[in-house]
């Protein structure tokens, strides 16, 4: 069933009979309702469900940091679905039906702000990861007020840690903690640059795997 968000003249969203409505990019979306087909899929067709589960279930955690990341990558997409194409073109490794996710190649911002210089990690006692990094100089696309995002991932355990803003660029180190029981575990490590408006983003970074102290 569909639904008229205010009225005759406003968004419809749902099925109404062989239509299906959406909001994309603030905008209401009216298409034709895809046909079934009797046909078994194809190898490759099962083979890019397969990525596509296996990629979408891993951002899926990421939302958060992806609509900010991925927020003016693509005008005609939500930043969620542009970062799961970017990400399932670039960060799947592995042959069917085993396929993996890339860790090193994951990219949760994409935009033009510059990184800070030479971003590096030393895990500390405590399960801490301590980030440092240098100072931007010379004609650059970053301000000493650009906050930094955050983003840790636990395979063993199949959870994240992130931290939108946590620190500003001219501090040029933070001290992430994460959960006492991470000790021990590996873990991949990412940040990325938003400017302090919410507008700019740069492209995240990995900084790398690291076990936990």
């Amino acid at each position: 069933m569909g639904k008229l968000t205010g009225g005759i003249d406003y968004d419809m969203i749902g099925l109404l009979g062989n239509h299906v409505g959406r909001r994309t990019k603030g905008e209401n979306i009216i298409a034709m309702r895809p046909a079934k087909s009797n046909k078994p899929p194809t190898q490759a067709q099962l083979n890019q469900r397969l990525k596509f589960a296996l990629m979408a279930g891993w951002l899926r955690r990421l939302a958060a940091v992806i609509n900010v990341g991925f927020q003016e990558y693509d005008a005609e997409m939500s930043p969620r679905n542009a970062a799961l194409s970017w990400n399932l073109k670039n960060a799947i490794a592995g042959a069917s039906p085993n396929y993996t996710i890339d860790y090193a190649n994951v990219v949760y911002s994409k935009g033009l702000l510059d990184l800070p210089q030479a971003p590096q990690i030393a895990p500390a006692a405590g399960a801490k990861l301590d980030y440092s990094w240098g100072a931007v100089s010379g004609d650059t696309n970053g301000l000493a007020t650009d906050k930094v995002t955050f983003a840790v991932y636990n395979p063993a355990k199949n959870k994240f840690v992130t931290l939108k803003g946590g620190a500003v660029r001219s501090a040029l180190a933070y001290s992430l903690q994460l959960p006492p029981d991470w000790s021990g575990d590996g873990v991949e490590a990412y940040l990325s640059m938003v400017s302090a408006d919410g507008k700019l983003v740069s492209d995240s970074y990995y900084v790398g795997p690291f076990t936990v102290l």
